[in-house]
């Protein structure tokens, strides 16, 4: 294969998203293994929260939620911080390559409101769950924690409502057509092109180059950050969105990228049972009430938003600026919940237990009734998909009559 074909196929077009997901979730096992912490990122959102709070002479030392995720360094000290660098970074080198970015402009009011509004419900519901999309789907069901089951379940209800709130009246953009009488040819500025990718390739490499560099002083912080590169990677190229794969399943019954993230569940939660058999710790948080309304908050959020933590990151670098204001919303969601946990944790969060399902049932055991309810998630997937259309087929069609 020429450079020429491996670049064209690779590096400009988009990827496949199931060979796609089922290599995110093979990073993020391994990433557990090499670094013993997840791939989850509204985390650090919070504690950017936290630091803009301090910088505004707000003492958060003693806040609850702060002494459990903890506010020490800054982002380029920080596990979490390393690697969110590293999945903006390869978001931004891939959309490069592919001569993706252009600054996009919301045209519309009602779409700022439901950037910031939506962004702010998700990232309040992802952080009172204790993790958003990835925390839930891979990181804490491929790492047997109960809490994952219930907020998934719950964001797929929030989704639902999210979607049929969407599709109100008030939220619906006219379709402007306009009348042409010959094909228009599509702009070409090979130029350009030519540039961004070589400008890519020099941000790719040279971020990578001071992971290496890092990774011989500190480690884990420069795996983190490799790792962070091949998550931006991936989810850029795949155009990897939790929201669309939960919109899609309730609007246009397309279940491709639902399919997808369940298989990728799937390859990630052998990856992580073996590293938790060597001796590694999993990760477990309380299964109570704070992940299913969490999971309802958080799935109706992202709907509303227009995109998840892994949708708003790569459509940001590509230019779209509405999705700057869904990651603004998302900061701020997560910054109020830290205002309020202490209120709230006693009733819904810490005094209920972490359930491990390899420590509740056994490690065999454990495994197998994982694998049965993601057998039974994609069970139900298949069949919702079926149903749709059975059903579309079946409802009368409206024949224009002039």
């Amino acid at each position: 294969m020429s450079w020429h074909d491996f670049k064209q196929q690779y590096l400009v077009r988009f990827w496949s998203p199931v060979p796609a997901v089922i290599a995110a979730g093979i990073l993020s096992a391994y990433y557990f293994g090499l670094t013993g912490t997840f791939w989850a990122v509204t985390g650090e959102f919070t504690r950017w929260g936290g630091h803009v709070l301090q910088w505004l002479g707000v003492d958060v030392s003693h806040w609850g939620y702060f002494q459990i995720i903890g506010l020490q360094g800054s982002p380029l000290t920080r596990v979490d911080g390393v690697m969110i660098l590293g999945m903006f970074t390869g978001c931004f080198s891939a959309a490069l390559w592919a001569n993706n970015v252009k600054l996009r402009l919301p045209q519309y009011r009602i779409r700022v409101f439901q950037a910031i509004v939506g962004g702010i419900i998700a990232g309040f519901g992802a952080r009172l769950a204790m993790g958003c999309n990835l925390a839930a789907f891979f990181t804490g069901i491929p790492q047997f924690s109960l809490h994952a089951w219930f907020f998934a379940i719950a964001t797929a209800i929030g989704s639902l409502a999210g979607a049929k709130v969407s599709l109100l009246p008030v939220f619906r953009i006219p379709v402007q057509l306009q009348k042409v009488s010959t094909a228009q040819p599509l702009a070409q500025h090979a130029t350009l092109a030519r540039w961004r990718f070589r400008m890519g390739m020099a941000l790719f490499f040279a971020f990578a180059l001071w992971a290496i560099t890092k990774a011989q002083d500190v480690p884990k912080l420069g795996f983190a950050a490799l790792f962070g590169l091949a998550f931006g990677l991936v989810i850029e190229r795949a155009q990897v969105c939790f929201t669309s794969a939960f919109r899609d399943l309730w609007i246009t019954g397309r279940t491709q990228m639902a399919k997808a993230i369940i298989i990728g569940m799937a390859v990630g939660t052998i990856g992580v049972y073996s590293y938790v058999q060597l001796g590694m710790d999993p990760k477990t948080f309380w299964a109570g009430p704070n992940a299913v309304i969490g999971g309802l908050l958080f799935g109706f959020g992202i709907v509303l938003a227009g995109g998840c933590e892994t949708g708003w990151m790569y459509r940001a670098v590509e230019g779209q600026v509405h999705f700057w204001l869904v990651g603004l919303g998302n900061v701020i969601g997560a910054t109020l919940l830290a205002i309020v946990w202490d209120d709230i944790a006693p009733i819904v969060a810490v005094n209920y237990d972490k359930i491990n399902l390899l420590k509740a049932l056994g490690p065999q055991s454990g495994l197998l009734v994982t694998y049965i309810m993601l057998a039974v998630a994609l069970g139900l997937v298949i069949w919702w998909e079926k149903y749709f259309f059975t059903r579309k087929a079946r409802q009368p069609q409206t024949v224009a009559t002039s």
